[in-house]
């Protein structure tokens, strides 16, 4: 069989970095796949089956899926000619991975003889079949075995392929949500003299920052010709500047200070999930590569023109790392639920059309096709396709994948 160059240096490289001995034995291989490909051609029925002989006596064993879940149906003949499916007694056993056996037994049904109970993905295993004709028994057996590798302990340890084991778990209810940062409430003051006159000093500039009682200018009052100072009221920024010395005051705004040490997160719902959120409502808000943990204190009262309705939660930016119309990620937490099973998001890849994880079964790796449910925060329920207990790849899992898809694994039916 043809390797794949650039998988095998993976695998070398990871041994090598272990300190490993490599030797064309020491790399993982699957199950009996090798030597199967160099076999000959696995002779097929006329409805695609398996052909299986025994002198004169045969049977086709196929695998029937069009419009039903797959099972085993099984056309005999005998020196060429057809063996009506009332005549034969016949028994299949699948054993899977880990000493499991399906026990299949056959009905007639039309022609050909149907089995009473669904072949369950993945389909490997090895086949027994035994059958009974004209009081003479034949028997065959035959491995069919996909999405299976088998990796030493040693070698599985030094490429750092880990485990999990599947259970219940306790998800959350996250609701994705997009926002930007504005101001607090409150956070402007408009500074003007107090009593009108000339600005005979200016001791701040626009983009400075200032502290509460620190003085910004002072002014000669108009109607006594003495001084004042004029102080600031809050800790923040000089954002705008509209006056300088030697300037009359009026009664307009000279200074704007702004405080921005804390910022308010607006958030865009829609839909069904506005409706699920409270005040109080916990909420992550994603920041470029921050994360900050709130919760939601009041919504605006009106609809944006989009017809989404706007949360806002406070945002510590004490340290000034954040900026006003700063985009926002938001994943709102509406609740948690409990799953009698869940896996790792990152230990789910592709196989065939199915997504799956690998189980481990001593040093043995096979598919297990997945029904899935529900995500949250890097775990997804499993609704079937796995047991509980099972133990599976939880990591490096692309290894796995890469090796089966090596050896040239087939989904024979």
């Amino acid at each position: 069989m043809k390797k794949n160059p650039i998988i095998s240096a993976i695998l070398v490289s990871h041994l090598a970095i272990a300190g490993l001995t490599i030797t064309p034995s020491t790399l993982a291989r699957s199950d009996h796949q090798q030597e199967t490909a160099q076999a000959a051609e696995v002779e097929k029925g006329p409805h695609n089956g398996r052909m299986l002989r025994d002198g004169d006596f045969a049977i086709e064993l196929a695998i029937f899926e069009t419009g039903v879940p797959p099972e085993f149906r099984i056309y005999a003949s005998n020196n060429g000619s057809e063996v009506a499916p009332q005549d034969i007694d016949i028994n299949v056993k699948l054993t899977r991975l880990g000493n499991v056996v399906d026990d299949i037994n056959f009905y007639q049904e039309n022609n050909y003889l149907r089995g009473d109970m669904e072949i369950y993905e993945p389909h490997s295993f090895m086949v027994t079949v035994t059958a009974s004709y004209q009081g003479k028994s034949h028997q065959w057996q035959y491995d069919n075995f996909e999405g299976r590798i088998t990796i030493s302990n040693e070698l599985a340890t030094s490429m750092a392929i880990d485990t999990n084991t599947i259970g219940p778990k306790t998800l959350h209810n996250i609701e994705r949500a997009y926002g930007k940062l504005v101001l607090a409430p409150n956070a402007t003051r408009n500074i003007s003299a107090r009593f009108a006159g000339e600005v005979t000093a200016l001791w701040v500039r626009q983009g400075q920052r200032v502290r509460k009682g620190q003085k910004l200018l002072t002014i000669e009052s108009n109607s006594n010709l003495s001084n004042y100072d004029v102080r600031s009221p809050m800790d923040g920024i000089v954002t705008a500047q509209m006056t300088g010395v030697g300037e009359q005051t009026g009664d307009d705004t000279l200074i704007t200070i702004t405080n921005t040490s804390q910022l308010v997160a607006e958030v865009a719902t829609f839909g069904d999930v506005r409706q699920q959120i409270e005040i109080d409502t916990p909420v992550s808000i994603m920041l470029g590569e921050q994360v900050v943990q709130t919760t939601f204190f009041e919504s605006l009262p009106h609809l944006t023109p989009q017809q989404a309705k706007v949360y806002r939660a406070n945002i510590d930016n004490s340290q000034g790392q954040f900026t006003v119309g700063q985009f926002a990620k938001a994943a709102i937490s509406l609740g948690s639920f409990t799953v009698p099973m869940a896996v790792e998001k990152d230990a789910l890849q592709a196989f065939r059309d199915f997504t799956v994880v690998y189980t481990k079964i001593g040093e043995q790796y096979e598919v297990r096709m997945l029904e899935l449910g529900r995500e949250s925060n890097g775990w997804i329920e499993v609704k079937s396709g796995i047991k509980t207990g099972a133990e599976y790849v939880s990591k490096n899992s692309y290894i796995i994948k890469a090796d089966i898809e090596k050896s040239g694994a087939s989904h024979d039916h």
